[in-house]
């Protein structure tokens, strides 16, 4: 990365991690977005960071990781958060902010994909470049690029993953009855994750291997609201009292950490055995269930590759030089299909999970310690 580096700390887990991308399997060229690369900037430029609220470990580690990175590539690091409440005016504030203090690139970790387009079009038109951060912002041409994980495949990993559980957990042979979770509707991720997994699932459910009891498969019907972990255990207890008081319950969708250890407390809740329950963020606590045998799954997406190939994006555009992509098809945000650079997740279960935090010293320990 030449001159584009992140702090020590970040360096020490970045390096050990293999920036694979995904062009083997979708997409794979790689070129500009934009067209409008070579025009540069200065290196001492501030670079804005509008990130979602801090109800996720990944928000906060993101924060700090873009600050560090960006003031050590020699960039003045603006990073703001948006508030936990639902409503997105200030971040939208915040964007509009940046583009009036003279931000030549403005990454955003969106609160809501769908509401930005006023904000990110005043950036373009004042001659910033739009990054999307990890979720995808909608209905815009001013997107220039977007780096996340490819959430298609973390969701076919949490698909295969709850597969996987069932067979080994469950105790007795298909069907399997099961109940299916996705994320925030305001989320453009959510639909990403939640289609990926029935891309493995479905397929199941329509050969009787797998009964989801209560009939809820639409998104709508399985959307966790902000992904507020009281909402999807409100829902939980809900289906817990209508649909199981007589069936058990085999596996459980959840889309990431946090919704899984509202889902597992509402079983516990009830004096029911824990099904096979996904996840996703490998969230401290969520990595301790799996070492328990409590959740069965969660995915790794190491924030700080994320943060260091955006790092590395910003770079690119401060020289001129063209902006790597490796998928130029999958990203369609209903108006321009945005291009964009993909990292490779990894599932995790207790069998491998030494193997999946082998340079994430902090996890790693977390495993050790339940030998």
């Amino acid at each position: 990365m030449k001159k584009i580096l992140l702090s020590a700390t970040a360096l020490v887990v970045a390096g050990a991690f293999a920036l694979t991308g995904c062009s083997s399997e979708r997409g794979g060229d790689t070129g500009s977005g934009s067209g409008d690369d070579a025009k540069g900037f200065a290196a001492d430029a501030t670079i804005g960071v509008a990130l979602p609220d801090k109800t996720s470990e990944n928000w906060v580690l993101a924060g700090q990781l873009f600050t560090d990175g960006l003031e050590e590539a020699g960039f003045k690091a603006d990073v703001q958060y948006a508030p936990a409440s639902n409503t997105v005016a200030e971040q939208q504030n915040q964007i509009q902010a940046m583009v009036t203090g003279g931000a030549k690139v403005i990454i955003i970790g969106a609160k809501d994909g769908k509401q930005l387009a006023t904000q990110v079009e005043a950036a373009r038109d004042a001659g910033v470049t739009v990054i999307a951060y990890d979720r995808l912002i909608e209905n815009t041409e001013a997107v220039d690029y977007y780096v996340a994980f490819d959430n298609f495949k973390v969701g076919q990993l949490q698909g295969q993953a709850l597969l996987d559980g069932l067979a080994e957990r469950a105790g007795h042979e298909a069907p399997y009855n099961i109940e299916l979770f996705s994320g925030s509707p305001d989320d453009a991720n959510s639909a990403v994750f939640f289609n990926g997994a029935m891309d493995v699932l479905q397929p199941k459910i329509d050969d009787g291997t797998l009964k989801v009891v209560s009939g809820q498969t639409e998104i709508a019907q399985t959307a966790t609201e902000g992904w507020k972990a009281e909402n999807a255990q409100r829902r939980m207890d809900s289906l817990l009292t209508s649909t199981y008081s007589s069936e058990t319950l085999d596996g459980v969708l959840s889309p990431n950490d946090t919704l899984a250890r509202a889902i597992i407390t509402s079983v516990q809740g009830a004096g029911k055995d824990v099904p096979v329950v996904t996840g996703q963020d490998s969230e401290v606590e969520s990595v301790k269930s799996i070492m328990e045998g409590i959740q069965y799954s969660t995915i790794n997406k190491d924030t700080t590759l994320l943060v260091e190939q955006s790092i590395k994006m910003v770079g690119q555009l401060q020289k001129g030089e063209e902006v790597d992509v490796n998928d130029t098809e999958q990203y369609d945000n209903g108006v321009k299909v945005v291009p964009a650079y993909l990292l490779d997740p990894i599932i995790v279960t207790k069998e491998n999970a030494a193997e999946a935090y082998a340079n994430v010293p902090s996890l790693l320990e977390i495993v050790n310690s339940y030998k």
